[in-house]
């Protein structure tokens, strides 16, 4: 069958690559481009010795020069084709998450066979980020299907919100904005929503929350760390939207104390608090959490014997991975010095550069460094609407243990 499209040669290293299942060809693995190619439109990858390879998204400005789409030389990129995809995201989520379907993350970029792409559902709301150019030239076929696929389940969707304001979107050639998603059926929200999740309720800026406003992705993570929780003294410690402090104080905590560096954070937990009528189990603190464990260090003093450890990303690249192991290793040995024996020990990573066996190794050196044993009580990973693909490392990012300290 004749091809259509521009032809990329890649060298071996960039074939060995996506024979093993990674899809993505950098800019040095490109030995070769015949035809016209404009950014964001497809191009079919060939080996050395000229075997079809897949057909994936070009371009020139992204160090990620193809994002491969499909290994299929009989595909055609028409509407029925993005729509098969979509049904096959939202049938998987059906499936994984059950009853939680209404608020969970619906597209997982490379995971879902769509580069670049994140579509978490917050109830009736959507929240978009597109960070492909490829991506970003049909998203006026794409969030059109989805809407229409949600709504043939007896799914609502009244309003979708893009969230296209990071900074790597410049580095891939495109400007960043941010604005409700004009659509047939589809109106402009308030910019917040009320999400219930394991049995507690939130309000959610969509609009001004981090990433696409909320972290969906620590679900399960949350409900394990409240299984430990009733009767005992919480120390929750990055707290963002209090989601590890509202779950550990619906479970029957004493007390749960909310510490966050971000005023508007602090903020947003204690209204997450008296929307589930917890406020009176919990206290909520505005301080640099490395500062808190190093003064209550210094004093010999800690109430606590359940401390959580749910910090941003230290590092985003391979070159400050070294500076994040000190730091996730710091945070850690304080808390472990501060725990009575037999207290309890959350503590996890969401950098997928932090790997699991160096964030293994920290914790060893932490613990070794606090004088204390480490029990494991379980690891755990992102919920599965973030599914992990083996040959792709990048998709595995989220790393979550329970410990007793002993």
């Amino acid at each position: 069958m004749e091809r259509i499209y521009p032809k990329a040669t890649i060298t071996e290293k960039g074939e060995k690559s996506l024979r093993g299942g990674h899809p993505w060809v950098f800019a040095d693995e490109v030995t070769a481009l015949a035809g016209d190619c404009p950014d964001g439109e497809l191009v079919d990858i060939y080996s050395q010795k000229q075997r079809y390879l897949g057909t994936g998204f070009y371009n020139s400005h992204s160090k990620i020069r193809i994002r491969l789409v499909t290994r299929n030389a009989n595909d055609r990129f028409d509407t029925a084709f993005w729509a098969r995809r979509i049904r096959y995201a939202l049938d998987y989520r059906k499936t994984v998450m059950g009853d939680d379907f209404h608020c969970c993350r619906l597209i997982f970029g490379e995971a879902d066979q769509f580069p670049g792409l994140t579509v978490d559902r917050f109830e009736d709301i959507l929240s978009v980020q597109i960070l492909c150019l490829g991506i970003e030239k049909r998203k006026n076929i794409l969030l059109p299907l989805l809407i229409q696929a949600l709504r043939e389940m007896g799914e609502t969707v009244s309003a979708v919100y893009e969230r296209n304001d990071p900074a790597i979107r410049e580095l891939e050639g495109m400007t960043c904005y941010t604005g409700f998603y004009r659509g047939e059926g589809l109106g402009e929200g308030s910019g917040e929503v009320i999400l219930t999740e394991n049995g507690i309720r939130y309000r959610v800026d969509y609009v001004n929350g981090q990433k696409t406003g909320f972290f969906l992705d620590q679900k399960y993570n949350r409900q394990a760390a409240a299984r430990l929780a009733k009767g005992r003294r919480v120390l929750d410690c990055f707290t963002h939207t209090g989601a590890f402090a509202l779950n550990c104080a619906a479970a029957g905590a004493a007390q749960v104390t909310a510490v966050d560096i971000s005023q508007d954070a602090i903020e947003m937990t204690r209204h997450n608090a008296k929307l589930n009528g917890l406020e009176e189990r919990m206290s909520f603190l505005c301080t640099d959490v490395f500062e808190l464990l190093t003064a209550m260090g210094r004093e010999g003093r800690c109430e606590y014997d359940y401390i959580i450890l749910d910090p941003p990303a230290f590092t985003k690249s391979r070159s400050t991975v070294k500076d994040a192991i000190r730091g996730y290793r710091e945070i850690n040995r304080r808390a472990m010095q501060l725990l009575p024996r037999g207290g309890y020990l959350a503590t996890c990573s969401c950098s997928h550069f932090m790997t699991e066996p160096l964030f293994k190794q920290m914790l060893h050196d932490a613990a070794a460094d606090a004088s204390v044993s480490l029990r494991q009580i379980e690891m755990r990973h992102q919920s599965p609407d973030h599914p992990i693909l083996w040959n792709v490392p990048e998709t595995e990012y989220l790393k979550f243990f329970l410990f007793q300290v002993v």
